[in-house]
């Protein structure tokens, strides 16, 4: 994407209802006036609330939206450019039931205040394979910790990704650190008991890992 095109979609950003910027001193400073309140001030209602972590284009959490409209979704991800698709898309459609959030996500417990959340998607996250990167992981313990703060108590995580290693790590740490582990599969598409938001909807980058013969991978846990 050119850097005139990036700027344009920055530009539209800063205008669309449902994406929220908040700066980084904002938020380290204990500014940010929707942490706790997004149900009142942002939703209107009080509707489960639903985010997806690394949104990239924002797909998923348009096509979860639209799906359900029972519940919130807030997609999330550093990368403004990139889910200004998502964002626009959902104002064409008149979809007040998502919004996204541009940030890093380990400032989300300085986002969502204590029990305010109802389930996390983290779909197709890099799984920083190299040792030095595993800070960056976002199925590791510190991550876990964070979405433990901001979920219910019986709050979901689900796990969507093509990554063998990342399934393989995620479930390892969550066996031996006690969460419960409510479902996995290696290969979500040769299984006919494979959840309907798992194999329903299929990301840009999800649809070219199938072309590749390329198995989905998916968990859904409980962090206890």
């Amino acid at each position: 994407m050119g850097s005139k095109n990036k700027l344009k979609r920055f530009r539209e950003n800063e205008s669309f209802s449902n994406v929220i910027q908040p700066s980084r001193e904002e938020l380290t400073e204990g500014q940010f006036k929707l942490k706790g309140n997004w149900s009142k001030d942002f939703f209107k209602n009080d509707k489960p609330i639903v985010l997806e972590l690394g949104c990239g284009k924002g797909e998923y959490s348009v096509s979860l939206a639209r799906k359900n409209p029972d519940k919130n979704f807030i997609g999330i991800d550093i990368k403004g450019a990139r889910f200004w698709r998502g964002a626009k898309t959902a104002l064409e459609e008149g979809l007040d039931n998502v919004a996204f959030i541009r940030t890093q996500i380990e400032l989300i417990d300085l986002i969502f205040d204590e029990n305010e959340v109802d389930e996390i998607w983290i779909t197709f996250p890099d799984p920083q394979i190299k040792y030095k990167r595993t800070k960056h992981r976002l199925t590791n313990s510190e991550f876990l910790q964070r979405y433990k703060h901001i979920l219910k108590p019986e709050g979901l995580v689900n796990l969507k990704t093509d990554s063998e290693f990342m399934h393989g790590y995620t479930l390892g740490l969550l066996h031996g650190q006690g969460h419960e582990v409510i479902y996995a599969h290696h290969d979500v598409y040769s299984n006919k008991y494979s959840p309907e938001e798992v194999i329903g909807i299929q990301t840009f980058y999800e649809k070219q890992y199938l072309e590749q013969g390329k198995p989905i991978t998916y968990i859904q846990f409980r962090i206890k």
